[in-house]
């Protein structure tokens, strides 16, 4: 029988439940009622501001690493999940999947990868909101596939095939580029960042700079859609913008397939 109660509402509360405030003791409902109470804080583009760890990177960074392990342990799991022009066409989950795979034999790939993620994810999930930033990251991987697609004509790579986060990452260069201009801040870096990482996907092998491209237009287009958006239609952007952005890359691939003969296959 518990001997305590809450300053707050009175009621008996056990030594589990117990929860130290400023003033005596509150149960753990008491607490719960008063967070729900708090008022709901801001950023200047309307996405609510989480205290704590940038769970959703953490989350994107953990997927990656698992897979990664995954790829090591499991013979056949990158060649189920890895992205190439062709087969995409019949299985098109891969335009996601790939995103979430790194050179097996190159440590380094997955290290850089990751490394650049944290370092522009948990200012655009603090910045965006957690719902637009999920949203912007899985879209601009899928433009990073879609940008090899809408190119393997031009460069011949209808076979080759690709793994690894670059084309998002790429895409979180593009949001973080636009959303800096958007709010005054200084652009320079971002855009020395951005011109040497597309540099060496054109001056060194096995780089999909493809994938670099699309990633990089579809993050930078979306971020604009969420950076101008009206306040009191922000809402409705964060939907609208995303289905427009999606239906536009399903459409351009979907032409570049018919242009190859694909559909009569």
């Amino acid at each position: 029988m518990s001997y305590v109660r809450c300053q707050r509402c009175g009621r008996p509360t056990c030594p589990e439940c117990q929860r130290q405030a400023a003033v005596g003791v509150h149960c753990v409902d008491c607490v719960a009622e008063a967070a729900r109470a708090l008022p709901t804080t801001r950023t200047a583009l309307g996405g609510v501001r989480h205290e704590g760890r940038p769970i959703v990177t953490l989350t994107l960074i953990g997927l990656c690493v698992v897979s990664f392990v995954l790829q090591l342990v499991l013979p056949d799991w990158t060649v189920r999940w890895l992205f190439q022009p062709y087969v995409a066409f019949f299985e098109p989950w891969r335009f996601l999947t790939a995103a979430f795979l790194h050179s097996p034999g190159q440590y380094l790939h997955i290290v850089f990868n990751m490394v650049a993620l944290w370092f522009v994810g948990p200012t655009l999930e603090n910045t965006l909101g957690r719902a637009r930033y999920i949203t912007l990251y899985l879209m601009s991987a899928i433009g990073g596939s879609v940008g090899s697609v809408l190119l393997a004509t031009a460069t011949d790579s209808w076979a080759t095939t690709s793994v690894g986060a670059s084309g998002a990452v790429f895409g979180l260069f593009g949001a973080i580029l636009v959303i800096s201009k958007r709010l005054g801040g200084d652009v320079r870096g971002i855009l020395v960042l951005i011109g040497i990482n597309l540099a060496l996907g054109f001056v060194m092998a096995n780089i999909a700079w493809q994938a670099h491209v699309g990633g990089l237009l579809t993050g930078g287009l979306l971020a604009a859609a969420y950076a101008y958006a009206p306040p009191a239609r922000r809402k409705l952007v964060a939907v609208a913008a995303p289905v427009a952005l999606g239906a536009v890359l399903l459409v351009a691939t979907l032409l570049t397939y018919a242009s190859i003969g694909a559909f009569s296959l």
